[in-house]
């Protein structure tokens, strides 16, 4: 995969994170390219995996997911089928939006959308259910100040 990308490039990578169903010919025209270069240069990002998906962003909030929670993990394990199985639970449970394994003192952090706390002490009883966990903690988000998905491109 490059690392360099020309003004055009960068110009459509950051239209379509502003509002991915934006048609070809209003791309084309913001980036001053031919209807068919602008798809081209598309197809290629698309086919280079720069460009992994086009996909709707949903407000939680109409949806009844207004509890964001931080899921702080330690593990005392470390094995191989350890975190085969968490890669598992993971996998299987869609309120886990994401999951990351960390440096430092932490092991992993999972980004958690529920509708309550009731919601997330039932996922938690599942999770330790499953899973053997060292130490877990989890922080309810009070206050989203900045939650966006568009990479800073420059």
């Amino acid at each position: 995969m490059r690392n360099e990308f020309d003004k055009k490039d960068l110009k459509i990578l950051q239209l379509l994170q502003t509002d991915a169903t934006a048609s070809i010919e209003e791309l084309a025209e913001q980036v001053d390219l031919s209807r068919n270069a602008c798809w081209r240069r598309i197809k290629t990002l698309e086919y280079e995996g720069v460009i992994s998906k086009r996909v709707a962003i949903l407000n939680p909030e109409p949806l009844g997911l207004d509890l964001m929670v931080y899921v702080l993990i330690r593990d005392s394990e470390h094995d191989s089928d350890w975190v085969k199985q968490l890669r598992i639970v993971v996998a299987e449970t869609p309120e886990i939006v994401s999951a990351h394994r960390m440096s430092g003192d932490l092991d992993y952090v999972l980004r958690i959308r529920v509708k309550s706390v009731a919601d997330y002490d039932r996922l938690y009883q599942q999770l330790i259910k499953r899973i053997r966990l060292s130490s877990i903690s989890a922080s309810f988000v009070m206050e989203n100040i900045k939650e966006t998905t568009a990479l800073p491109i420059n």
